[in-house]
């Protein structure tokens, strides 16, 4: 029988891979009795572990959220896995680069040998594109409020530094003035653009659709009622946004434009699409509008992103992309015997 550590760390690593087991599976997976599991799951709890009983002809163990955050246990690819997409994120003008260092060099810390070393072949250097500006970053606390106001669909009051600037740049006096009325929204999308983060919501009081800056949010507490989600203008909120910005900002309107579902958190893309639309879809897939010269040119920008895609148009796209692998299957070829 293995010493109680290693069992109880076996233990955790089994509960953190299935969302629920039963007694007698987890004894037959660590080859114990019953009873131990009963008497390590004890343990567990005693460490911390939210380690839930379910009801049944067995019984069973499950995993649950706790209130405070105990030791976790992550096997080499995890590790790995996790410590890259920290040093993206400090490159990624959300406003967490601090606080993803600091993680990052924790995890770095307990780290053997043979895992530093994979993570620290992965650097990132942030580049601004040629007469680029360095924008304000957001309040990473003030983008999870919108993203959970958006997921939740409840109305959201907020301060809006946009408002009290406008007031001034038409004479009104800020000393003795009242300060202008929270804005009421109903929260439809949270999208990047050109380095920043912008809120898509339909105004209240002012009944019209209205794009307003993260930067210059200040959310109210508590959320409002939730709403039904009314239909944006053309369905589509990257053309939405786009439309919005055209001429305003610079931008240039590319000939080839399309539209891709990643398997990676919006942050970890906005950092490297400078002129693209990302809208987060949750907190390991977003939605990624982008433009270039020519489709097999957008095809292999987005497949620098090292994860999985799905092509939501169009059919020029998926062209580009079947055409691209069959090229790169070519050149993966080993050359041929030369005389």
């Amino acid at each position: 029988m293995p010493k109680t550590s290693a069992r109880l760390l076996a233990l955790l690593s089994l509960l953190q891979v299935r969302r629920e087991w039963a007694g007698a599976a987890l004894a037959e997976r660590l080859d114990v009795s019953v009873r131990t599991v009963r008497r390590d799951v004890d343990r567990l709890r005693e460490l911390g572990y939210p380690v839930l009983t379910t009801k049944g002809p067995d019984g069973g163990y499950r995993l649950d959220a706790g209130t405070e955050l105990p030791p976790l246990l992550f096997d080499d690819d995890q590790a790995v896995a996790l410590a890259v997409a920290l040093r993206t994120a400090t490159v990624t003008g959300a406003g967490i680069e601090e606080a993803a260092a600091r993680a990052l060099r924790t995890v770095r810390q307990v780290m053997p040998a043979r895992l530093r070393h994979r993570v620290d072949a992965f650097q990132v250097t942030a580049v601004e594109r040629t007469g680029s500006r360095s924008h304000p970053q957001a309040d990473p606390q003030v983008l999870v409020a919108l993203s959970a106001a958006v997921r939740a669909r409840e109305v959201l009051r907020f301060d809006y530094e946009g408002s009290t600037a406008k007031r001034s740049a038409h004479g009104a006096s800020s000393e003795g003035a009242h300060p202008p009325p929270p804005r009421r929204t109903e929260p439809h999308h949270l999208v990047t653009r050109g380095g920043r983060w912008y809120l898509v919501a339909w105004d209240l009081d002012r009944d019209d659709w209205r794009i307003f800056r993260v930067d210059r949010i200040t959310p109210r507490t508590p959320t409002g009622p939730r709403f039904t989600p009314r239909d944006l203008p053309g369905g589509d909120v990257a053309a939405f946004v786009t439309s919005k910005f055209e001429g305003a900002d610079g931008f240039e309107r590319w000939p080839c434009t399309g539209e891709v579902i990643l398997d990676l958190p919006a942050p970890a893309v906005s950092g490297y699409t400078h002129d693209g639309i990302v809208e987060a879809l949750g907190p390991d897939r977003c939605r990624l509008v982008l433009g270039a010269w020519s489709w097999p040119g957008l095809a292999a920008t987005i497949g620098r992103f090292d994860a999985d895609i799905e092509v939501i148009g169009p059919p020029e796209l998926r062209d580009a992309f079947a055409h691209l692998a069959h090229r790169y299957a070519n050149a993966a070829r080993p050359a041929a015997d030369t005389p």
